[in-house]
């Protein structure tokens, strides 16, 4: 105890001694993704004559030591952090665009945004600093670049936010349709189109024949599709009501989805279709779709009388009888009547005969 009391008497006598000096200071660096770094010198603020020398100044009536906060350009710009004197009349303003290269030296990065399935989007600071005279509140706004925001959409771009901003159609070319501006090289590749349960063969969309055929990106972007896949599911049900595909394959502007399954669905085959009866009272019912298709189409039935996806809906057969879901055909006049040979679709099964048993070994 005595050694703490004497080392600390030594320590107030040579602070005593030397009351003019000061605590070393050092640099302050803010590193940045994009820009080389920002770096505060002490040395420099504390020889200015309206702070000479005065900690107090800024610690911790501006910066607290203790919790170390960083301010964005935002809030500075709102007399936060350096804004408190960097407001323009003490020092100059960190909003002057000006006065961005004295705090920001030697040049901004390229940014490089990652995509998934397609080459990546990479901006050019660079490229858009001269197109913009050196303005970088153009972008640096607080509403075009939002801080904390790293990610945003196609389609929100298209709506006008962040690169949509400027990149409309009137201020810079629009971000619908010149994906290869961005993305460069950029080789669209099909989408398959998997379909639940395995009932039909997969869906191949083909980014090369629809380009190929003068249509561009936002013919379906956004408006029909997100840019991600898998993210919109549409029945062919939807899109014989106009929606996805259906919005072009209507018959009028392309072939249409109804009745032209197997130019999607290559190598479409559908099976046959087996309705069980309930408590077995009848052998199952067997629709054949080879022998339909040999004379009718697909739309003949779908989706006016059947929905795509089997058991969604279960007809019994005084409905048939009223002209609902089979006897729409099966009425005696297009084709032999529900009412009739029940054979005809309820066909009969032979269960074969047990095996017999194996012989028993004789008692002794």
């Amino acid at each position: 105890m005595k050694f703490l009391l004497a080392s600390l008497s030594i320590l107030i006598s040579l602070v005593l001694a030397h009351p003019g000096t000061a605590a070393e200071t050092k640099d302050i660096s803010f590193t940045f993704k994009n820009a080389d770094k920002v770096v505060f010198s002490h040395d420099y603020h504390l020889k200015l004559g309206n702070i000479n020398g005065n900690c107090k100044m800024c610690h911790n009536a501006i910066f607290d030591i203790r919790k170390r906060k960083h301010f964005t350009m935002q809030q500075m710009e709102k007399t936060k952090g350096c804004g408190a004197c960097h407001s323009g009349v003490k020092a100059f303003g960190v909003a002057d665009e000006k006065s961005c290269v004295r705090c920001h030296k030697g040049k901004p990065s390229d940014v490089v945004f990652k995509a998934k399935g397609i080459p990546d989007a990479v901006f050019s600071h660079t490229v858009h600093i001269a197109k913009t005279g050196g303005k970088c509140r153009s972008c640096h706004n607080g509403k075009t670049i939002i801080p904390g925001l790293n990610t945003i959409t196609m389609a929100q771009m298209e709506k006008g936010q962040k690169c949509g901003v400027c990149h409309n159609g009137k201020g810079a070319f629009t971000v619908a349709a010149n994906c290869g501006k961005c993305h460069k090289g950029m080789d669209p590749k099909e989408i398959t189109f998997a379909i639940p349960g395995k009932r039909a063969t997969p869906a191949v969309f083909s980014h090369k024949v629809h380009l190929g055929m003068d249509y561009k990106c936002n013919a379906c972007h956004t408006k029909l599709f997100p840019y991600k896949s898998g993210t919109l599911q549409i029945s062919m049900s939807d899109m014989e009501s106009g929606k996805g595909c259906g919005a072009c394959h209507n018959g009028k502007d392309a072939f249409t989805v109804a009745g032209e399954c197997s130019k999607c669905h290559p190598g479409y085959s559908p099976g046959n279709i087996t309705f069980a009866i309930p408590d077995n009272a009848l052998e199952p019912a067997v629709f054949s779709h080879e022998i339909h298709l040999g004379m009718y189409k697909c739309p003949d039935c779908h989706v006016k009388v059947f929905p795509y996806k089997h058991g969604v809906k279960h007809y019994g057969m005084g409905a048939m009888a009223e002209g609902k879901s089979c006897g729409s055909c099966h009425s005696g006049k297009d084709a032999f009547a529900t009412t009739g040979d029940c054979n005809k679709c309820h066909l009969k099964t032979t269960t074969p005969a047990p095996a017999p048993a194996p012989p028993q070994p004789a008692k002794k």
